[in-house]
């Protein structure tokens, strides 16, 4: 008998190799090359094809259509990161650390659902229906009419789902474990998974019910499986969050329908994830404003404005390496931001290790929260607390400039609606473009450089920072 045809396929970026190897020579990861029977199709000549081709048609960009039809899920954090609900035929992924609550979240929007009079599915691979049960008793949601079902042979789940015409939404906990037969292989693989994403999103877009698949995440974060099952989906949802905290963060960095970087925030308690319509009080309620090394900064997530504290800590290490460490920022761009301050500023930090965390346990990525990092660290150098009712927002350039962000406006309104006086921010360049439309409410200090917020802290002292007498200014 002859030996069945395999590649080797990388689970990291869906390269394939002839033969298998440690690290992938595609995108460098290790570990990441595993074994998959080649799918033997019978070959095609161009001319049989071109004898069997229809034509397709073809239209103009003037055209237009109606917006596609929502289901609202009845939870408004969800519906937000999902662009206004559930689209009819669309296929999302939602991805998160393990216990982190993403069956706990799919569970209640299925369940709230249902109590609409829709049609939903719930199919569980990796609990039984009686565990399911006791998660439903726990959260109140027995009285919603649910259809549940434990299963992993994707063979028997597609013939139920032909026969469920007028589903609305089908949950899939998790796409790791689905099994198809037709594939030699265990679930979980590269296989596996791509083929049984395919097969559950031909079904959702045939049927035109919206499917909701739950991915098991690696450790470094991403989603487990082939890179391609993220391009295969309408929608990408990672579910953040440290199990410490009791805040959870809905972040969705893929949306076909909907804006990309929304953020939904919920907060894990006894009965379940409740939604957090204000998270900007929520992340501001510990705050203390008369300590030094704390700055509020003004962010922006998606569409939505969110205000949140930077903490900033020095601690004196006159010998060795300093330490930086950091939580819920890009540690690379804190060493840029040292190096700026150091060279630009005349502040030294290369005699202190440097802690930096943001509260609540969110991460920021645009670079508009440099501005709030340099004043919690020359706060913190200086050991004079910030204005308690000033928000900070703007990028930092490499020879100390202040540059403009996006959406300055709705940061101000947000951080007026919080009680906030006074905001800091880069100083408005003469372009033809519209003046600010500053809230009443708000004093505007803007800056050019950051000398100009080093010497704010700097004159109240006619000394160096008193922490380590290294630091001048």
């Amino acid at each position: 008998m002859a030996k069945a045809a395999a590649r080797f396929v990388c689970a990291q970026c869906g390269a394939v190799t002839a033969k298998w190897a440690g690290r992938c020579e595609t995108c460098g990861a290790w570990n990441s090359v595993s074994e998959e029977p080649l799918e033997q199709a019978p070959g095609i000549s161009a001319k049989g094809v071109k004898a069997t081709a229809r034509k397709i048609a073809f239209v103009d960009l003037a055209g237009s259509a109606d917006p596609p039809p929502r289901a609202a899920t009845g939870i408004a954090e969800l519906d937000r990161v999902l662009g206004g609900g559930l689209v009819a035929g669309s296929a999302v992924l939602v991805g998160g650390d393990p216990g982190i609550g993403k069956s706990t979240l799919l569970l209640q929007a299925a369940a709230s659902l249902a109590r609409s009079g829709k049609r939903v599915l719930y199919i569980s691979g990796e609990e039984a229906v009686e565990q399911v049960r006791m998660r439903a008793r726990r959260l109140g949601l027995t009285d919603a009419r649910l259809e549940l079902a434990a299963a992993i042979n994707l063979r028997d789940i597609m013939g139920s789902l032909e026969a469920a015409s007028d589903a609305t939404l089908v949950v899939i906990d998790s796409i790791q474990t689905m099994w198809l037969d037709e594939i030699d292989s265990a679930p979980g693989t590269v296989s596996q998974v791509r083929a049984c994403s395919f097969e559950l999103i031909r079904a959702a877009k045939t049927r035109g019910f919206a499917v909701v698949l739950v991915g098991h995440v690696t450790k470094d974060g991403a989603i487990a499986g082939p890179r391609v099952l993220e391009h295969m989906v309408d929608a990408v949802l990672y579910f953040e969050g440290d199990r410490g905290h009791q805040f959870r963060i809905l972040r969705g960095v893929k949306n076909r329908f909907g804006a990309t970087d929304e953020i939904g925030v919920f907060e894990m308690g006894e009965t379940g994830l409740a939604e957090v319509p204000n998270p900007s009080a929520l992340f501001l309620a510990e705050r203390r404003g008369n300590i030094a090394g704390s700055a509020v900064f003004a962010g922006v997530e998606g569409s939505r404005p969110v205000l949140v504290e930077i903490q900033c800590l020095l601690a004196p290490n006159p010998g060795g390496a300093p330490r930086r460490s950091v939580i819920g920022w890009d540690s690379g761009r804190l060493s840029m931001l040292l190096a700026v301050l150091e060279t630009r500023c005349g502040v030294r930090f290369n005699a202190t290790d440097v802690y930096l965390n943001v509260a609540g346990g969110l991460r920021i990525g645009e670079p508009a929260a440099d501005l709030a990092v340099a004043a919690a660290l020359v706060s913190a150098a200086y050991e004079l607390p910030t204005d308690p009712g000033m928000v900070f927002f703007g990028e930092v350039g490499l020879s100390g400039e202040i540059r403009q962000v996006a959406q300055a406006e709705a940061r101000l309104k947000e951080a007026e609606k919080l009680g906030f006086d006074a905001a800091c921010l880069p100083r408005r360049v003469a372009r033809g473009n519209r003046p600010l439309a500053a809230p009443a409410g708000i004093t505007l200090r803007e800056i050019g450089h950051l000398s100009d917020l080093v010497a704010r802290f700097a004159a109240p002292k006619s000394q160096s920072p008193a922490r380590n007498p290294s630091m001048s200014s």
